[in-house]
């Protein structure tokens, strides 16, 4: 066949471990052989961030700006003991959090499925897409370790120097801990403005939920924006296309989830969306049959595979032993780049490549050739072939092969 030819590069982001073992895979065998591949390729593997002093990931984050599509390999994000492992000048910042900074995006993540594998919750019937808005919160907190007994103050200076909120948090009568968080109404309005994109854009009903009745002032700003911005600029097209968006306490909304069908968005603040993202994908099957878009209020789009580097996988990877990685979640990321790639740039063909690739993955699960992951997942009865990382792509390239 004739390669299918591309007009605007995608910007990608490389990656850490099992995973960035996995990119090279997808790209050898599912991407080159059918598509005349271009990208603005970036390394974001820790040793790369190291030498540059981690400005590769901003350079990779302005570049996505430029470019409007990027797909990104998981990385990590390193701890005390990846500081001695690769011998870092410094615990470098989350690479996600870098970017979803600069491009202010939210991240909306939903499952991948098959029919061999039922949802733990037995009524979900259709994908539930997390929103979470990726700013703030404990994740930009300020932490102090209270050694002893005193008090602590809430204190705001405005920008002549004048104090003009002063508030005691606890005046501490032993040790303790405190900790200081804070959002901005910029940062949640784009958060608002690209869940009712997203909602008209995929038609589902969007749901939005924090605890408004406990935090008075914090999460009452997200609800009041949420409803301000789809009061003025969202009510009637939400109305016209048939979809609905309501606002309820996160501890209703969870009962809520578990008792529906599945097929809506629902939007969180940063730590509720971390927590709930991993809560719905393990309940829908597992983190590596789950996808992941950041999206920014103007356009931009960085798809990626919402689960880590598989550290485990990659220590036995490196004794010469044979893996099992489930790779769905990162070739999802890249058929999700490509799809969008090929919408923004009127590539029709670049689209059907993207669907095509989807379209062998799941007939390849359904085949019941997949990764050991998958194999005790599936409904009883169901005849799997328990196959190595490798040989599931391979099986996924014969199923795309078909297609042209």
């Amino acid at each position: 066949m004739n390669k299918i030819m591309m007009k605007t590069p995608l910007v990608e982001m490389d990656g850490d471990e099992m995973t960035r073992i996995l990119w090279q895979m997808i790209k050898d065998e599912l991407l080159l052989p059918f598509v005349d591949l271009k990208t603005e390729y970036y390394d974001l593997g820790l040793p790369e961030r190291e030498k540059t002093k981690d400005k590769v990931t901003f350079d990779s984050a302005y570049a996505t700006q430029k470019y409007g599509v990027a797909v990104k390999c998981a990385t990590i994000t390193p701890n005390k003991q990846r500081v001695e492992e690769y011998n870092l000048t410094e615990m470098w910042k989350s690479p996600n959090g870098t970017i979803r900074a600069i491009l202010d995006g939210t991240v909306f993540r939903a499952p991948i499925l098959i029919d061999s594998i039922r949802p733990a919750v037995r009524n979900w019937q259709k994908p539930i897409t997390i929103a979470r808005h990726a700013y703030g919160d404990i994740y930009k907190a300020t932490e102090y370790r209270v050694p002893t007994e005193g008090k602590a103050e809430l204190v705001f200076t405005d920008k002549d120097g004048k104090e003009t909120f002063r508030e005691t948090v606890y005046d501490f009568e032993c040790a303790g801990v405190l900790q200081g968080s804070y959002n901005k109404d910029s940062s949640i309005r784009s958060f608002a403005h690209s869940c009712f994109q997203y909602a008209l854009n995929t038609k589902q009903d969007l749901w939005f939920s924090t605890k408004d009745t406990i935090s008075k002032q914090y999460d009452q700003t997200f609800k009041l924006i949420f409803q301000e911005i789809y009061d003025n600029e969202y009510k009637d097209a939400f109305e016209k296309a048939g979809i609905e968006y309501f606002y309820t306490l996160i501890d209703d909304a969870v009962a809520r989830v578990i008792r529906s069908e599945g097929g809506f968005i629902w939007a969180c603040k940063n730590y509720d969306g971390d927590v709930m993202s991993d809560m719905v994908s393990t309940a829908f099957g597992s983190l590596a049959m789950m996808t992941s878009v950041l999206v920014s209020p103007d356009g931009k789009f960085e798809y990626e595979a919402a689960h880590g580097t598989v550290t485990r996988h990659y220590y036995r990877y490196l004794k010469g032993e044979e893996t099992s990685t489930n790779p769905m979640a990162t070739i999802y990321a890249w058929s999700g780049a490509l799809r969008k790639r090929g919408e923004l740039d009127g590539l029709e063909d670049l689209v059907k490549f993207a669907d095509n690739l989807e379209d062998a993955c799941i007939e390849t699960l359904n085949q019941g050739i997949m990764t050991k992951d998958l194999v005790g997942l599936v409904v009883a009865g169901t005849k799997t072939t328990s196959v190595n990382s490798r040989d599931f792509i391979i099986a996924i390239r014969k199923n795309l092969e078909k297609k042209y």
